[in-house]
């Protein structure tokens, strides 16, 4: 599985959560990899709920979206979200704008999370670096 995310908009969301840190491209990589991996299982289980429905087309209700945000607002592009989303399902399925939003907001969310925690343990190391072994150390303490 490849890394369909630039990261450019991943290493955008570590900085806005590193309060000025320097940010190294290994955590880019581990971050986007990280994001790609949950947007995969996400939508396996949306493929899902839609099949429980009987329909297939993903719709943002089976990602647990009720309210979707504006894409513009949205710091990852929805073209790579719609390639990850397409990951780990049959390829009969379809995946609507709003499932393709919904699931770029769940996965920034979750990335904001991630690049918030490993910024934090970066700092308690001394550095002034987030890397991607702080970024791996959190999900370690997590899981």
């Amino acid at each position: 599985m490849s890394v369909e995310l630039p990261f450019a908009p991943v290493d955008s969301i570590i900085r806005r959560n590193a309060d000025g840190l320097r940010v190294s491209q290994a955590a880019a990589e581990e971050l986007a990899t990280r994001i790609q991996n949950r947007g995969a299982r996400l939508a396996a289980g949306a493929a899902e709920e839609a099949t429980v429905d009987g329909r297939k087309t993903l719709m943002a209700a089976d990602f647990g979206v009720s309210e979707v945000v504006d894409a513009e607002r949205l710091e990852l592009p929805i073209a790579p979200v719609d390639r990850i989303a397409r990951l780990d399902i049959d390829e009969s399925y379809r995946v609507s704008m709003d499932a393709r939003i919904a699931l770029a907001q769940l996965l920034e969310a979750y990335a904001d999370d991630l690049a918030g925690a490993a910024a934090t343990l970066a700092r308690h190391a001394d550095r002034r670096t987030v890397k991607a072994e702080d970024i791996q150390t959190y999900i370690q303490l997590v899981e």
